[in-house]
């Protein structure tokens, strides 16, 4: 009888799941259906090109993540994000420059200005998903997240059952989200410059959407 039949068998490491992209994926097309919807003088170009193209790229973006095809698939993630940051500054400017000249209803008005606050929460979510610790094919290859541009919670509990944890697109999401609800993260920690600087220039576009709404309101009442 061989004395190694009764020993128990070496505990299997842990494994992270690869994350969804469907999620981002999501985010992408609701952004640019943001710019679908708002009225021809805030859009550059026709009001279906900004969905349009990050459609066409996020085809293409999809089926390279599917087969594998990392690099690529990482590049034309970043092409499609700067899309989407371009069409947002400029609706953005267009949009100052609409309140300034009193085009447009006031409901059209504070309508756009809404739209463009819930775009700028998806694009930033995008970027800063795509960005902390090398990006989302980067986090997945080292497991556990215990290193990025950001200091979430989770990754001060030790001996949690949070050891295993990772963020995802949600978790950008969310830290977006306070950016432009609050102007500040509230429970995450920014470390890096590059951090830093998206924190300030998405509060900072937050901020004059909810000057303009607010004068506009006032100039309603």
């Amino acid at each position: 009888m061989r004395h190694d039949a009764f020993q128990p068998a070496a505990p299997q490491e842990s494994r992270i799941s690869p994350e969804p992209r469907w999620p981002a994926i999501v985010a992408v097309l609701a952004a640019g259906a943001v710019f679908a919807a708002l009225p021809s003088h805030l859009v550059v170009g026709p009001r279906w090109l900004g969905l349009s193209v990050v459609a066409l790229l996020t085809i293409p973006y999809a089926l390279l993540n599917r087969r594998g095809v990392v690099q690529v698939a990482r590049v034309l993630g970043y092409v499609i994000s700067a899309v989407l940051t371009l069409f947002l500054l400029a609706s953005l400017f267009l949009l100052v420059r609409a309140m300034l000249r009193h085009q447009g209803s006031p409901g059209q008005m504070l309508a756009s200005a809404g739209c463009l606050w819930a775009a700028n929460i998806l694009v930033f979510a995008l970027w800063y998903w795509r960005l902390d610790a090398g990006g989302p094919h980067a986090r997945e290859a080292r497991g556990p997240h215990e290193m990025g541009a950001f200091l979430f919670p989770q990754m001060t509990m030790r001996g949690h059952p949070a050891a295993n944890w990772r963020p995802e697109f949600i978790d950008y999401l969310f830290l977006a989200f306070n950016t432009s609800t609050a102007f500040s993260p509230t429970d995450t920690a920014i470390l890096s410059r590059w951090g830093k600087a998206l924190i300030m220039l998405q509060s900072l576009m937050s901020l004059t959407i909810v000057a303009l709404l607010a004068a506009r309101a006032v100039n309603i009442l």
